[in-house]
Formats: C-alpha cells, structure tokens, sequence
C-alpha cells in the first residue's frame, strides 16, 4: 500500500463491491493481489470475516487513518474487527 488513496479505493470496495468481498474472504492472497497488495499467506488469519460493508462505509475515514499507521493492515480487517467507537 503506497498512500491513504489506495487505501480509500481498496476500503471503497469492501464498501460497495460483493464479488470483492467475497474473493477476499475466500482467497485474501489473490483478491489482494488483484489491487497491488502483496500479503503473505502466513499473514492471513484462519478465521475470517469483514465488518458489515455499511459499517466499513460509516467509518472509512476512521479507518483509513488507523490502517495507514499498522504495519499489518490487513490480517486486523480480515479478523472482522471494527474500531470503536
């Protein structure tokens, strides 16, 4: 992940984008892969799941700041966490 706007484009999809989510849940590595995303298979978590996408569309701003300072972005959105509140 390069900058904040790719980071908007890709939470954008989760927000919007079915097909997205469901290859991401389904196969992280290559979905991620598919937008320039390189993620490890060992950094995938076992259990999956995604916030709600209208959950992920209410907070984007929120999340986009707190993903752009974690290392490890993705296994924290693959977990289904949402930030608090």
């Amino acid at each position: 992940m390069k900058n904040s706007s790719e980071l908007s484009a890709i939470l954008d999809k989760l927000a919007h984008d079915h097909d997205f989510r469901e290859h991401l849940l389904t196969d992280p590595v290559a979905a991620l892969a598919g937008v320039g995303v390189t993620l490890h298979p060992d950094e995938v978590p076992a259990q999956r799941s995604l916030p709600s996408q209208a959950a992920i569309a209410a907070d984007k701003e929120q999340l986009v700041s707190h993903l752009e300072s974690t290392a490890s972005m993705w296994p924290f959105l693959l977990s289904g966490a949402v930030l608090p509140s």
